[in-house]
């Protein structure tokens, strides 16, 4: 049950066990995963929590359920989860969920489907989400999870209430390269150059938040020197999307995830409007994905850069 999160995810648990009692609970949520090891057992957690007719949040209060059983079992009738066909979520999974929740009887007080790894609804799926998330039914709550908000919609986020729950591996005490090493995928990189790469990279954002498009001419120094293969340049990527992600907490005044406020923070945060770094954050998420095909790597960073300029949108 829910309370079994309280520990170790205080602020969302808090957050939810207030909407709970008080029959606050959202329409839709946007789960952030953080690196989470047990998100979706945090999920169905909620859920059971959500349609308890006593609002039990632990199982000592409740005994024995016969309804966090059948929950359990995969075959409750108001809950509908939706994992991607192959590398996306289709349109038509989102049909067959209208279709399924148009013709079953509802038995509690509440239908609950689930979006994992909604950062792949393709174009046509993100459009009919859209529709449930517009007009929500007082009893349908939609709770999607993803690795990274900015992947999902604009649109998506901005009708959804989003809750980032705490990575299982971050330890509050470690620096931030420290953390940084658990967020990111640097498996295959070379352990002795590891702490220098990823310093190289944060310089290099830092540099081209203060030249911006003439870091083009530089690039080959600042960047292509030290980023050599792909596997570089996806954890790459990676501490980019970290780094504009604590710039945009540091703007929203909430607490950093992974690095330490500094100087580069506060003026980059403040050289940008909270519409830039999403707009950047963004446009990251999307060029990360070609690296896994055979592109040009260096064309790539100079796609990004021109792309971070708004010069292709």
């Amino acid at each position: 049950m829910l309370d079994g999160y309280k520990n170790s995810q205080p602020i969302v648990y808090q957050i939810l066990k207030n909407a709970i009692i008080n029959d606050k609970c959202s329409h839709a949520y946007l789960i952030e995963t953080g690196g989470f090891y047990d998100t979706f057992s945090f999920v169905m957690s909620f859920v059971k929590s959500l349609l308890c007719p006593k609002k039990n949040l632990t199982k000592e209060n409740c005994g024995n359920c016969h309804q966090c059983e059948v929950i359990d079992s995969g075959n409750f009738p108001e809950i509908e989860i939706i994992e991607p066909d192959g590398l996306w979520i289709k349109k038509e999974q989102l049909q067959n969920l209208q279709k399924e929740f148009n013709t079953k009887a509802i038995i509690g007080n509440k239908r609950i489907y689930i979006i994992n790894h909604a950062d792949r609804l393709n174009k046509s799926a993100a459009n009919s989400i859209l529709k449930f998330l517009e007009e929500p039914d007082n009893n349908l709550v939609a709770i999607l999870i993803t690795d990274n908000i900015y992947s999902v919609l604009t649109t998506i986020r901005s009708r959804c209430q989003i809750l980032r729950l705490k990575s299982s591996n971050i330890d509050d005490t470690q620096n931030y390269l420290e953390k940084l090493k658990k967020q990111i995928n640097s498996n295959k990189i070379d352990e002795t150059t590891l702490d220098e790469k990823i310093t190289k990279v944060i310089d290099f954002i830092n540099y081209y938040e203060k030249n911006h498009m003439n870091t083009l001419l530089y690039v080959g120094k600042t960047w292509n020197n030290y980023i050599t293969t792909k596997e570089e340049t996806e954890m790459a990527y990676d501490i980019m999307i970290n780094y504009y992600k604590d710039i945009l907490n540091y703007k929203l005044n909430k607490p950093l995830e992974i690095f330490e406020i500094n100087d580069n923070i506060k003026t980059i945060a403040e050289n940008n409007t909270q519409d830039e770094i999403c707009y950047k954050l963004n446009k990251i998420v999307e060029l990360k994905e070609l690296i896994k095909y055979n592109i040009n790597l260096n064309l790539l960073m100079d796609k990004l850069l021109i792309t971070l300029e708004g010069v292709i949108k």
